[in-house]
């Protein structure tokens, strides 16, 4: 029976352990949970491996300037060789020379040739032929290959460019969730405040019971404040618990691992007036890519116009070949064939096809053009709109800071009173409501701010 125990005490050893070594612990500040979700986000390496396809395909564009080399070697058996039919040529060569010399037949007569000799049928070749040799291929000028290379470091800032975009995006999402669980958490630490003095008022409230000055409707009452005020923390544990939950996520983070955040907020850091009126469009990554664009865009309009010019491309050729009526190349000669020259295509008509590539594309640089001009019209409007925000938000959480501590002040004054005997249980009971509306709405208006913060940031391109 022992041994029995003992055995499953090392079974619940061994799990304990392995659950512990498959957890880490991870205390992040904002700016290294926004690094750790750049580097770890699903959508960021997605974008990342679009650069490098990006790559590859610029180097297979960089691959039609570089010589094109091939070899090759064929091999044909012919069982039978084909049968040629051709005119008799030899006969009548024959009887031309005949009649030059002025031979006579047997009979003393002058030969004279038939009027058809007819036809002869004759194998030509032989039943092995074997032909092994290296073409080359060298383009020298192509207007769209050209523009191609030229286009190249424009593609790949395209694609990185799409990076930063995805990158900005996780940034924000991060920011805006870390700062809203340590907003939570510093509401954690006013409701355990609160907690704290409800909990010494039911004790005071219960020892003046006991000394018959209170009812137990006094004590019931403080006891159904403690209650909900416990209630409160346990949601608001269940909401950071959630809150955790989805920044993993988002940061692509077990959720088996712990996340502590070590950052803090103040109302200072908030306060600090970044408001500047001064902005720049570019500035903004989403128009950073719709500059790259309509490069792009530029290109590939004088692609298509460059496909009106000829083009160039040198070729050569070097072959052995050799023919046997036996299947030995080991011995025997071998025959050599080679050739260099220039090609040049020039482009007559396609049925208008190079004319309606050049529309589609000018008009898809148009498309472009309108695009950034309505970013930069959604830029103007954004950072108007966070500005409002910020005022707005900078007004009201200092406006609510000053409340919560009239509030607090209100509520010591009034517990010092009651202490004393002046005052009452319902005066405790409405300045401790008083101060948890103005805590809640301090805490509510300080989440508020820091969201305004990250979009005016991120519309003036500053995040």
């Amino acid at each position: 029976m022992m041994k029995h125990k003992y055995f499953l005490l090392m079974i619940f050893s061994s799990l304990l352990f392995t659950v512990a070594a498959a957890q880490n612990t991870n205390a992040f500040t904002v700016q290294q949970a926004v690094d750790y979700a750049k580097k770890n986000s699903i959508r960021v390496r997605s974008a990342l491996i679009d650069v490098e396809l990006q790559r590859q395909t610029n180097k297979e564009i960089t691959a039609r300037a570089y010589p094109n080399i091939s070899a090759s070697g064929t091999l044909i058996y012919f069982p039978n060789v084909a049968v040629q039919t051709f005119p008799n040529f030899i006969s009548a060569a024959t009887y031309g020379v005949l009649s030059q010399e002025g031979v006579k037949d047997g009979n003393g007569n002058t030969i004279v040739a038939p009027a058809d000799f007819g036809f002869v049928q004759a194998q030509f070749g032989t039943k092995y032929n074997l032909t092994a040799g290296v073409d080359l291929q060298q383009l020298l000028f192509d207007g769209q290959v050209f523009v191609g290379l030229q286009a190249r470091k424009a593609t790949l800032d395209f694609a990185r460019k799409q990076v930063e975009v995805t990158e900005e995006m996780i940034s924000v999402n991060v920011q805006k969730i870390y700062y809203q669980l340590t907003v939570a958490k510093q509401q954690m630490g006013s409701i355990d405040a609160n907690i704290v003095r409800f909990e010494k008022l039911l004790a005071d409230t219960k020892e003046i019971f006991k000394q018959g000055f209170a009812e137990r409707l006094d004590v019931d009452k403080v006891n159904v404040q403690l209650n909900n005020i416990q209630t409160e923390k346990i949601k608001l544990q269940n909401q950071i618990s959630a809150g955790l939950a989805g920044l993993k996520f988002l940061m692509n983070m077990p959720q088996q691992d712990s996340l502590l955040l070590t950052d803090t907020l103040s109302y200072e850091m908030i306060s600090d007036d970044l408001l500047d009126n001064n902005y720049n469009a570019a500035d903004r990554k989403e128009y950073q890519l719709l500059q790259t664009a309509r490069k792009l865009g530029q290109y590939d309009v004088k692609r298509y116009k460059l496909s009106y010019l000829p083009t160039l491309a040198l070729f050569g050729n070097y072959s052995k070949n050799a023919q046997r009526n036996k299947f030995d190349f080991f011995q025997g000669q071998y025959f050599t064939a080679s050739n260099i020259g220039v090609r040049l295509s020039v482009p007559i008509f396609e049925g208008f096809a190079k004319k309606a590539r050049i529309d589609a594309a000018q008009l898809r640089l148009d498309k472009i053009n309108l695009n950034m001009e309505q970013l930069e019209q959604n830029i103007a409007a954004d950072v108007k709109t966070s500005t409002m925000n910020m005022t707005s938000a900078l007004a009201t959480i200092s406006q609510q800071k000053k409340n919560m501590e009239l509030a607090e002040k209100v509520y010591n004054t009034t517990k010092f009173k009651y202490e004393q005997g002046l005052g009452s249980n319902q005066e405790i009971y409405s300045a401790q409501a008083e101060l948890r509306v103005a805590q809640n709405s301090y805490y509510a208006s300080f989440y508020d701010a820091v969201i305004a913060r990250i979009d005016y940031l991120k519309a003036t391109g500053k995040l």
